[in-house]
């Protein structure tokens, strides 16, 4: 029988404390276990799958939480303001979350709850980007270059890459200001 007040939910929540700590390679179930008070057998008893369906929980959470967050900046505003608004809590959770960021998968495998989350994720930005008159193909293509742009950046910069010493806000500022120009003479989709 499960512990008594342990979730699956709770198991990630261990699992999810224990990567911003350590980072996704300290992910084992004993290390779980040990973080939530059971034995690591136990475990199976809440999540069933193991190791493999334990990434998979993680990757769901993570990509919901992101998705959260995206739509929470973005909520009322539209055109450059939600763009801004959108790169810069991607930004805010990689940086706050890096080794839970590192945990995002960034192609799903198929899965329904991953498939779901990812597409409430990139939904929020096809909204965003709908501000501008784009559709069809081309929003996105739009969605894309807003994904690619901020997962690189993120990316780079939660990897200590960026070693000069110009302040990156300011550097993250001209990326958006880069996009938000592009985005007024993006193509629309009977244009083409």
């Amino acid at each position: 029988m499960p512990r008594v007040g342990l979730t699956p939910d709770q198991v990630v929540d261990h699992a999810l404390a224990l990567i911003d700590d350590q980072g996704t390679e300290a992910l084992t179930l004993a290390s779980v276990a040990a973080r939530a008070g059971v034995a690591t057998p136990s475990l199976y008893k809440h999540v069933s799958g193991g190791l493999t369906e334990l990434r998979r929980l993680i990757a769901v959470r993570v990509t919901e939480e992101l998705a959260d967050r995206l739509a929470e900046a973005a909520v009322g505003r539209s055109g450059d303001d939600a763009v801004t608004a959108l790169l810069r809590a991607y930004q805010a959770y990689a940086t706050a979350h890096p080794h839970r960021y590192a945990a995002l998968p960034q192609a799903p495998r198929p899965d329904e709850d991953l498939t779901q989350a990812a597409t409430r994720l990139v939904g929020v930005i096809i909204a965003v980007l709908r501000g501008y008159g784009l559709d069809g193909p081309e929003v996105i293509h739009a969605a894309r270059t807003v994904r690619s742009l901020a997962h690189g950046f993120a990316a780079l910069s939660i990897t200590g890459a960026f070693q000069l010493t110009e302040d990156l806000t300011t550097t993250h500022s001209r990326l958006i200001t880069t996009l938000t120009t592009g985005l007024h003479s993006w193509p629309k989709s009977e244009e083409r």
